[in-house]
C-alpha cells in the first residue's frame, strides 16, 4: 500500500512545533512499515494553497502507484475530494469541525460555515478520522473513527528537575507553571492562565508563569520536566496534544473539561479537570505546587504511543480500499 499524505500543517524553520503532531504520525506510518509520501502545500499567500494544491495533487497522482490520499484538516480534504481515482481518508482537528472559538468565547460566523462544509465533505470521502467523541457526533456515517494523535514516548520522556532546568536556565528554586500554546490564539483562554498564576505569584513571589509555544519537541519535552504544573484553560479542542504529552512526562496538569481531557487525564493523581474560573485554577494549583510531586501520567498514555496509532491509522487505509474495491466490484459506489 502506497499512501500520499496532504497537509498544510507541516514544523518549519521559524515554527518548528506547527504541525509537529502531522510529521510524528507520518513516521510513526513509516516506522510501520507503509509507503508513505508526503505532500505539504506552503506558500507565502496561505488562501492560495489550496487552488494550488489541487494542482500539486493531480501532478502526484500522475504517479499510478499511489493507493490512496490522507488528508490533515478539512480544507485539505476538500482539496483531496476534487479527484476520483484513489480513495480519500480526511483527518479532521477540531475547529475545521466543532468552528473557531474568538476572544469572548463565541464561535464565529465564518468558522460555522466552514465547519458545516467540512461535516458535508465527510459524506463524500471515504472514510473520516476524528479526535474525540464529540467530533465524532457531527458526523453521522459509519466510517467515522476516532483516532487522537499519538505522543512520542520517546521524545516526551520524564527528565530530572533540575538537570532540565540547568538545562534551560532556569532558577532552581522558583516554581514554574507552563502554559503551552500560544496566547494570542483565543480559544487557548490565555487571560485566564494569567490571572491565576499572577494571584498565586501574589501568595509566593517564587511562582511564575512560563509561556512556551514555538520550541521544537525535544525542548518543549524538557520544558515539561522543569516545571512544576501545566495549565490548559481552554475553551474547546479536539484531542489536544500538548496534554498527551504533558502527561507522558508525568506533569501535574490543570485543564478545563474540553475535548477527551477528561478521558486522557482519567484518575490521574496531580491532574485536575475543573470550572474555567481564576478561583478554581488557584485552588487546584495551590495543591500542586504545595506538595511539588510529580505524576503517574505516563501509564495512561502509553496506548497513544506511535505504533499503536499507526495501527489504527493503518486499518482506516484498509477499510477505505476495501470499500472502493467492494464499490466498484458492484459496478456502483457503495454509500456507507
Amino acid at each position: 500500500m502506497k499512501v500520499l499524505i496532504v497537509t498544510a500543517l507541516w514544523p518549519t524553520a521559524e515554527n518548528p512545533a506547527f504541525g509537529s503532531f502531522v510529521r510524528s504520525q507520518v513516521l510513526s506510518l513509516q516506522r510501520a512499515g507503509l509507503d508513505v509520501e508526503t505532500l505539504v502545500l506552503s506558500g507565502r499567500y496561505r488562501k492560495m494553497l489550496y487552488p494550488k494544491g489541487v494542482l500539486q495533487l493531480r501532478n502526484r497522482l500522475a504517479d499510478p502507484s499511489i493507493d490512496l490520499v490522507h488528508a490533515h484538516y478539512g480544507y485539505v480534504g476538500m482539496v483531496a475530494r476534487t479527484q476520483m481515482k484513489v480513495p480519500v481518508v480526511v483527518t479532521y482537528h477540531g475547529d475545521d469541525v466543532l468552528g473557531t472559538i474568538n476572544a469572548r468565547g463565541e464561535r464565529t460566523f465564518f468558522s460555522m460555515g466552514v465547519a458545516t462544509a467540512g461535516r458535508l465533505l465527510g459524506r463524500f470521502v471515504d472514510a473520516v478520522i476524528v479526535q474525540s467523541e464529540q467530533m465524532a457526533n457531527r458526523f453521522s456515517r459509519s466510517n467515522v473513527y476516532i483516532i487522537p494523535h499519538e505522543v512520542d514516548l520517546e521524545i516526551f520522556d520524564p527528565e530530572e528537575r533540575n538537570r532540565s532546568r540547568t538545562i534551560l536556565g532556569l532558577d532552581l528554586q522558583k516554581k514554574y507553571v507552563l502554559f503551552a500554546s500560544n496566547p494570542n490564539v483565543p480559544v487557548k483562554r490565555f487571560p485566564l492562565a494569567q490571572a491565576a498564576a499572577e494571584q498565586l505569584r501574589k501568595e509566593d513571589p517564587s511562582v511564575e508563569l512560563l509561556v512556551i509555544y514555538k520550541e521544537p519537541q525535544p525542548r518543549l519535552a524538557l520544558y515539561m520536566s522543569a516545571c512544576d504544573a501545566m495549565l490548559f484553560p481552554s475553551y474547546q479542542e479536539g484531542s489536544p496534544n500538548i496534554i498527551k504529552q504533558a502527561m507522558a512526562c508525568c506533569l501535574p496538569i490543570v485543564a478545563t473539561d474540553v475535548g477527551d481531557v477528561r478521558q486522557v487525564i482519567g484518575g490521574t493523581k496531580g491532574c485536575f479537570v475543573c470550572n474555567p474560573t481564576v478561583d478554581e485554577f488557584v485552588s487546584q494549583l495551590r495543591q500542586i505546587l504545595g506538595c511539588q510531586s510529580r505524576t503517574d501520567g505516563r501509564e495512561h498514555v502509553r496506548h497513544l504511543d506511535g505504533p499503536s496509532v499507526a495501527r489504527q491509522v493503518t486499518h482506516v487505509y484498509e477499510e477505505a480500499l476495501r470499500r472502493r474495491t467492494l464499490s466498484w466490484s458492484t459496478g456502483k459506489r457503495k454509500v456507507v
